[in-house]
């Protein structure tokens, strides 16, 4: 279903919202910390092309700004409530699920939010060269999809490449020049693994699309963090929250790395051949990933010393992948979220 665009925003609020970055997090810190929350709740998401996802207990939603100014809305149930299946329940378990059906999910909102994109794109586009009629006539509407899955898996092994094969190949030529054992050669891995994912946010920030997609994202937590204030969800009203969310999925990412290097300094995993090392870490993922969903949830249920210590690194690289979004773009986030809204409160409570 499509909703038109309610509010017109004028010239002068547009200015008033792009204001520089630094006041930017100035006033997001600011706002969190007034922020009152009335309860913590179950509903995350993700930021996508010109849209967002939302994922609920019994419903979620995607919602996408088309060019016309509309915004369109799609459904579909979800089961991850009280009667979801026991690998999504059982402890340390359900992380690896639950992050495997993100993934997944993610995955395929992206997609079609890029499919849309396409759509209106093509309208405007010069007529087709010899080549592609030949690539449309002989895949048809496969083309889009085996386009992007062809990149996610280019994506998924630069992943592989940049986060496990680079920083074991610097730290082996490292230990080449300077005596160190298995423990502390682990310990600059994880570093540089770090440097490696705090670098790459920060350059991606750098291209326009990408700063879009990360207003979207900033909307997403600030839609998120005025519902769990029990305040009205309308874009002047969602504004005035936080854009930082101890939830995120730049948090998670941050844990899970850290969490691996305690793990494979535990397992002392070869170092003599880079390559035997990355397969043997492969096994061991699974073991990070359910660990690190533990952690994520406590900082998402608990706010105390232990939870705001080890969300503190997550919060700050969200200063990298978050900017404060325009009131057109939280519209947007807030008819995401609203069909995810259990009718049973309770429900969608820590």
């Amino acid at each position: 279903m499509t909703y038109k665009m309610n509010n017109q925003i004028d010239n002068d609020q547009n200015m008033k919202d792009n204001s520089s970055e630094q006041t930017d997090i100035r006033n997001s810190s600011a706002q969190g910390e007034i922020k009152s929350e009335k309860f913590k709740s179950k509903i995350g998401g993700q930021a996508l092309i010109e849209g967002i996802m939302m994922r609920g207990i019994d419903r979620s939603a995607m919602a996408l700004r088309l060019p016309t100014g509309e915004i369109e809305v799609e459904e579909w149930n979800a089961n991850n409530g009280k009667n979801a299946p026991w690998y999504k329940k059982a402890p340390f378990i359900r992380g690896i699920f639950n992050m495997a059906g993100s993934l997944i999910e993610g995955y395929k909102c992206l997609s079609k939010s890029a499919d849309r994109a396409m759509d209106f794109e093509d309208e405007d586009e010069e007529p087709q060269s010899k080549f592609e009629i030949w690539l449309e006539n002989k895949i048809g509407d496969k083309l889009v999809p085996i386009i992007t899955t062809v990149g996610s898996v280019l994506g998924v092994l630069v992943a592989l490449f940049l986060f496990m094969w680079v920083p074991s190949v610097i730290v082996k030529g490292l230990g080449r020049l300077i005596p160190m054992n298995s423990i502390v050669k682990t310990l600059i891995e994880g570093i540089i693994k770090i440097f490696v994912f705090v670098g790459y946010m920060a350059l991606t920030g750098l291209m326009k699309d990408i700063r879009r997609t990360y207003q979207y994202h900033g909307a997403e937590h600030k839609t998120i963090a005025c519902y769990e204030a029990g305040d009205e969800l309308t874009p002047e009203s969602v504004k005035k929250y936080t854009r930082f969310h101890p939830r995120c999925g730049t948090s998670f990412i941050f844990i899970v790395l850290f969490i691996s290097i305690i793990v494979f300094s535990v397992f002392r995993l070869p170092w003599n051949n880079v390559f035997l090392r990355l397969i043997c870490k492969l096994p061991l993922l699974p073991v990070i990933v359910g660990v690190g969903y533990e952690i994520i949830r406590l900082a998402g249920k608990y706010n105390n010393t232990f939870t705001r210590i080890i969300s503190a690194p997550g919060l700050w690289l969200q200063r990298l992948t978050t900017r404060e979004p325009d009131l057109d773009v939280i519209e947007v986030a807030i008819a995401a979220l609203k069909p995810c809204i259990p009718k049973d409160s309770v429900d969608d409570r820590w």
